[in-house]
């Protein structure tokens, strides 16, 4: 009780004293302030694979766009008409939305290689709207008697959402998922504002 005869005293005396008008806005809006919710950034984009070999990348297929070492790990590329949303660096992962819970492409058979991904490679200026994983072109997945690359078994997924979840500077890329998760717990985490 005396909490609030204190907060509503203060509020009186600021709002009734010769202050200026955006003084009394803002203890107003101090007053009455509700709790702050982080905005989470979500995209709906198609999601493809690839592999870093020169006939999928360019010629240095062991650097990745941003400089980074490509590395199948952790590393994604964005189309360059999401550049401005998906900066060099920003942490993504991949949800289902409620429409697509059951996902309508590879997905659901290569999702154990896929985790958390760093936005440090960018496709080709034809591609709209789309984030391509990077998978290692050694790694192959069952699918019925057959073993293929998980690129090819990805094929390519509509409407798949992107959450993003932080973001890392690409020059410290981790090394591997285990790496990626303790960045994004980190206190050195960098918020991009």
């Amino acid at each position: 009780m005396s909490v609030i005869a204190t907060t509503a005293f203060m509020a009186f005396f600021i709002l009734s004293s010769n202050t200026s008008a955006e003084t009394a806005s803002i203890t107003t809006e101090i007053v009455s302030a509700e709790p702050v919710q982080e905005v989470v950034e979500v995209h709906s984009v198609a999601l493809t694979g690839y592999n870093a070999v020169p006939e999928q990348t360019d010629s240095d297929p062991s650097t990745t766009a941003s400089g980074a070492y490509s590395n199948p790990e952790v590393i994604a590329a964005r189309s360059v008409d999401l550049a401005d949303e998906l900066p060099f660096g920003t942490v993504i992962e991949f949800t289902l939305s409620g429409k697509n819970s059951k996902p309508p492409c590879g997905l659901s058979a290569v999702d154990h290689l896929v985790g958390y991904r760093v936005i440090a490679d960018s496709m080709h200026p034809r591609k709209r709207n789309q984030i391509d994983i990077m998978f290692d072109n050694k790694d192959s997945v069952r699918i019925g008697v057959k073993r293929m690359n998980p690129a090819v078994v990805l094929g390519v997924c509509k409407n798949i959402e992107i959450r993003v979840v932080g973001h890392i500077d690409v020059k410290k890329m981790p090394r591997n998922q285990m790496e990626l998760q303790l960045a994004l717990g980190s206190a050195t985490l960098a918020v991009r504002k």
